[in-house]
């Protein structure tokens, strides 16, 4: 049977540049799967056709499941992931206020039809009248969930060209998957994205 070891255990067996070098590896290739993931999520808010099976809600559930919250990001930044878990919970409620928006004018119109319907007034008026300010808040409520994830897309960039300098390792290797080109610090080479 062959055993398996975690990220931790592999570090514990390298000397101490070994032990830096490979959590920073492990903290890179963590960041560029967040980046991918968040970005993939504002393609998708923003209409665009995505086919990008990674889920940063799964990132973590692998995490909780080997025994360790998260990998290397425990020795490299915490905190990160705690503004990670915040900006995500926040975008995703933002998101959620827009159905709810909609399902309330949705029953607001038909309450007035229904009320027109039994007054003999036009009351349904008012329910339409409510339209112009659905478009406002859908609209509204979109631009900020597409903020907060270009804010968390931005900021893992940032994080990740700290670490690639900080420890010397090859920007070459760490590509990575970006569906929009409006972020800073990134170029972009046959599809593929990577750290100025």
């Amino acid at each position: 049977m062959i055993k398996v070891k975690d990220s931790v255990e592999v570090a514990l067996e390298l000397d101490e540049k070994g032990v830096y070098s490979h959590i920073a590896h492990e903290s890179a290739e963590d960041i560029i799967r967040i980046i991918s993931a968040i970005d993939a999520e504002r393609a998708k808010l923003r209409g665009m056709e995505v086919y990008h099976r990674d889920d940063w809600d799964l990132l973590i559930r692998e995490r909780i499941r080997k025994g360790k919250r998260h990998t290397a990001f425990d020795f490299y930044n915490p905190e990160l992931l705690e503004i990670w878990e915040e900006k995500v919970k926040s975008a995703k409620r933002d998101i959620r206020v827009i159905w709810y928006y909609l399902f309330g004018l949705v029953s607001g119109i038909v309450f007035t039809a229904i009320g027109s319907i039994f007054t003999g007034y036009p009351i349904f008026i008012i329910g339409l009248a409510m339209i112009p300010l659905a478009f406002y808040i859908v609209d509204y409520q979109r631009s900020k969930a597409d903020l907060k994830y270009y804010e968390l897309v931005q900021f893992f960039i940032y994080e990740l060209k700290s670490i690639l300098e900080k420890f010397e390792l090859k920007k070459e290797k760490y590509k990575f998957q970006l569906y929009n080109t409006d972020y800073r610090e990134v170029a972009f080479e046959r599809g593929k994205a990577m750290i100025r």
